[in-house]
């Protein structure tokens, strides 16, 4: 899809990737809105939280009173631990915003869509949502759901003019990441990618209307191989599970 003289609405539009994705998709003349906790300097901005049901419905209100020609869900939050060190309200928060969001926003955009007969969704997840990491139990899941939904609209949406594409980036090298996060990383060799250089190939991904795009590679391998013999990338992974696990002893 071209962006020149289209309306699109991007969630996490305020984070280091998000920010990234608007500023390109808005020099290549898309007329973009973001979905923020807080006004952004210089962007047009629905002010809501994804965090709360009564929060994500307000802003569906707002959405579905509109005119779309596309949907970007980008917005996440992550919980790096044990699953039961994270708190009832963090983890649900996780999932309202990681993947109920997308699908509740979809909801709202959807009518005038299919009016038009054309729009794109575009969800981007994570290859944790195809490679379930432990220690991002929440996270894994809710992005395991984003990447089922985009196949089920896909799907469901055959012949209506609308496509769907799911964009797994693997880590990106941005504040999103914690401190311990950062340790992990260090402590298991996982790659951090640049930035620009994703927010470039989500943005490609879009124009180009592609279907299901994995980034990095072995990871994008992995994702293959974890469908076909999961119990190949247990083994694989362990010696950075445990190496996870002692983060959190003592």
């Amino acid at each position: 899809m071209r962006f020149r003289d289209r309306d699109f609405l991007v969630t996490g539009g305020s984070g280091a990737l998000g920010q990234r994705v608007v500023e390109q998709m808005t020099r290549e003349g898309g007329r973009v809105v973001v979905v923020a906790r807080a006004p952004v300097a210089g962007r047009e901005t629905i002010v809501g939280d994804l965090s709360t049901p009564q929060g994500l419905e307000a802003v569906a209100e707002s959405v579905r009173a509109r005119s779309w020609d596309g949907l970007v869900n980008i917005a996440g939050v992550q919980h790096f631990g044990p699953l039961e060190d994270q708190s009832p309200e963090h983890l649900l928060a996780s999932y309202l915003i990681n993947l109920v969001a997308p699908a509740r926003l979809t909801q709202a955009v959807l009518p005038g869509m299919k009016r038009r007969g054309r729009g794109q969704i575009a969800n981007v997840g994570s290859i944790f949502g195809s490679i379930n990491f432990a220690h991002f139990a929440t996270y894994s899941s809710a992005k395991a759901g984003m990447r089922a939904l985009s196949q089920a609209l896909r799907r469901e949406l055959v012949g209506t003019g609308i496509a769907v594409t799911y964009v797994a980036p693997r880590a990106v090298a941005t504040p999103f990441n914690s401190a311990r996060v950062d340790e992990y990383a260090r402590l298991t060799g996982m790659t951090r990618d640049d930035p620009d250089r994703i927010a470039r190939k989500i943005v490609g991904a879009i124009r180009a209307g592609r279907r299901d795009v994995y980034l990095g590679f072995p990871e994008s391998l992995f994702v293959r191989l974890n469908g076909l013999a999961p119990g190949l990338i247990d083994g694989a992974l362990r010696s950075n599970d445990l190496k996870a696990r002692a983060l959190f002893v003592g």
